[in-house]
């Protein structure tokens, strides 16, 4: 996997050779020529409604009213761009919401690539019944 940021020498983050400041004041058009081709794509091809409604919902905002009352979303596909950095998103997980502070490394890469679906499963011991050995499982 390529590493398509990085940080300079006084410590400052670049995205593609542009500072955080550079690409915040940036248009739209001119960010998606950065992106990588999935996200770059998507843009060019317009964003829907819903994703019009979240770009513009974050743009209203800023860091300390997101840190407050976050900005929820069912839009696990959309694109993290630079007016995000700093802002608190509530992803949906398809349970529950969970929050996701946006940092300028994940500029790029989309909300859901950080708000994991599926858990990871922690068999316990099988029951009585469970399997024809399990009768063979001392009782305590």
């Amino acid at each position: 996997m390529s590493q398509e940021y990085r940080t300079g020498r006084e410590g400052e983050f670049t995205y593609r050779g542009h500072t955080l400041d550079e690409l915040q004041d940036m248009e739209l058009e001119e960010v998606a020529e950065l992106l990588p081709a999935r996200q770059r794509r998507s843009i060019e091809r317009g964003l829907s409604v819903e994703k019009q409604k979240l770009l513009e919902e974050a743009r209203e905002k800023d860091e300390e009213e997101t840190a407050n009352a976050p900005i929820r979303t069912h839009l696990r596909d959309m694109p993290i761009l630079p007016e995000f950095v700093g802002l608190t998103f509530e992803v949906y997980t398809g349970q529950s919401f969970e929050r996701v502070r946006i940092e300028p490394e994940m500029i790029g890469h989309y909300l859901g690539e950080f708000q994991l679906t599926r858990t990871s499963v922690e068999h316990g011991q099988a029951g009585i019944g469970a399997t024809r050995s399990s009768k063979f499982v001392p009782l305590k």
